[in-house]
């Protein structure tokens, strides 16, 4: 296995210390390789996420494209949309309840 030579904060180099001390692991190098493993699998999410959110975008882009969305002014108008679009369903609902 490669060694490398690592200089580390003072306050990082106590957290491996406090490690090591607790019985969590043996040696700093166990330390820093499970921090490593993790920073890994963080960066993993990330990219996820990241491909997930190309998708989706895509997704609206192509949803945009086709004139299938709705563009609104303001904040005021879209509420002003959803409330009028409830109340024709609840005025649907009670014409059927009649």
């Amino acid at each position: 296995m490669p060694k490398l030579n690592i200089s580390l904060t003072p306050e990082l180099a106590s957290l491996v210390e406090a490690k090591v001390s607790s019985g969590m692991y043996r040696s700093a190098s166990e330390v820093v390789r499970d921090g490593l493993l993790l920073l890994r699998e963080q960066d993993n999410v990330h990219a996820m996420r990241l491909e997930e959110l190309k998708k989706e975008t895509a997704v609206g882009t192509d949803q945009l494209n086709r004139g299938e969305v709705s563009v609104y002014a303001s904040g005021k108008e879209l509420a002003a949309s959803i409330k009028a679009e409830g109340r024709k369903r609840m005025a649907t609902r009670a014409r059927a309840g009649s």
